[in-house]
């Protein structure tokens, strides 16, 4: 049974929900596709959106594992690695085939340093200056190609990161 004040309650969140829907249509980066894969948006030197479709590793297993024994990678597919907190992040190329660039993230989702072309198979210490919650690996030649810098926000869609203070 509908009284007045359901009514325009009714009203009310039909409003709200148009509003919701006009707002996300009129911003792309709200739009997402149910079922897309999830993504890291970089900014390039011009300041124009590459867009990267990442696997998503937040437990210490699927970090621990990463792109190991992999033979190929999508030139526009990459893993990010997500953290707890800040702090330095030490990779190393064991059991990677693919050379890789690495872009170390903060918490505030900037690229605080970058790491290119790692070797395949080496056990050297991958890691940067500045503490970082958050690393994305793309193929070797990436940053070249897309003319990614250090301190290039980072936006990430369909990707659930508990905020940090």
């Amino acid at each position: 049974m509908f009284t007045k004040s359901s009514a325009g309650m009714l009203r009310v969140s039909g409003f709200c929900l148009l509003a919701l829907a006009l707002g996300c249509a009129a911003n792309p980066g709200c739009r997402k596709e149910a079922g897309a894969p999830p993504e890291a948006i970089l900014k390039n030197a011009q300041g124009q959106p590459v867009r990267v479709r990442v696997e998503v590793a937040t437990s210490p297993r699927e970090r621990e594992q990463g792109l190991m024994h992999r033979r190929r990678l999508d030139p526009d597919a990459g893993m990010l690695f997500v953290y707890s907190f800040e702090s330095e992040q030490i990779f190393w190329m064991k059991n990677t085939y693919i050379p890789l660039d690495l872009f170390f993230i903060g918490n505030n989702r900037r690229i605080v340093g970058i790491v290119e072309n790692a070797k395949p198979l080496s056990i050297e210490r991958i890691l940067v200056d500045t503490p970082s919650r958050f690393i994305l690996e793309v193929n070797a030649g990436f940053k070249k190609k897309h003319k990614i810098r250090e301190g290039s926000p980072v936006r990430f869609l369909g990707i659930e990161v508990e905020e940090q203070p």
